[in-house]
Parts: structure tokens; sequence; C-alpha cells
């Protein structure tokens, strides 16, 4: 059984642009939760006027020197940016890391698992 897309959302398609019949396209399921991801961590917050909080704190690290505790740095801000703007409250995210040890290549998979509400 083929759960459906739909859930997964449509928006306007990232970078916005208008196409050749004057429209803005939009883009839909997984491709718009890509460009949503995209527009949050390329955004400082601070950047949009009316909403200064959207954004990832990424941004301040530029200059910083590339360490352990930089990249966990990073990696927090990350987090709690699309824990912030993408997740929903009833969504766990399962991350399994792993590694075909035949063909020596690394994988990773995010197994969505909705919880109900009691």
């Amino acid at each position: 059984m083929q759960v459906p897309r739909e859930f997964l959302g449509v928006g306007w398609k990232f970078p916005l642009r208008v196409n050749a019949l004057g429209a803005i396209p939009f883009s839909q399921h997984e491709q718009n939760i890509e460009e949503s991801i995209w527009i949050i961590l390329s955004t400082a917050k601070g950047e949009r006027v009316m909403q200064p909080q959207f954004g990832c704190g990424i941004h301040n690290y530029v200059f910083a020197a590339n360490n352990p505790a930089t990249r966990g740095s990073i990696a927090y801000e990350v987090q709690n940016a699309l824990a912030l703007y993408e997740d929903t409250p009833n969504r766990l995210l399962i991350l399994v890391d792993y590694r075909v040890n035949a063909i020596n290549s690394k994988r990773n998979l995010v197994y969505p698992f909705y919880l109900t509400e009691s």
C-alpha cells in the first residue's frame, strides 16, 4: 500500500521566479521539503525584518575555527532551526546510519514515525 504524499506539502518554488506564463511555479512533496530546508539554513537570524527569529544561527560561525566545538555548535544550530520551523509535534524522525560492508558504502535512512495523540 502506497502512502499518499499530499501531506508533504506544496509551496512556492525556490528560488522565487516567474515562469514563461507569468505565473509563480510551485514545488511539492519531497522537493518542497528540500527547498524549505534550504531556505531555513541559508537565512541568517535577523535577516527577515518581519520575522527576525526565523533562520539558522550557522552564519555566526563563518570565521570560527574549524574544530570539534565549532562543528558541534553548528550541528546544534541546524538541528534547532529545523526542529523549530520544519518539525511536526507528533512526528519522531529516526535516523539510521549504516554501512554495506560488501561494497564499502556508507548510507543513511530517515524513517518518520508518526505518534497518535492520546
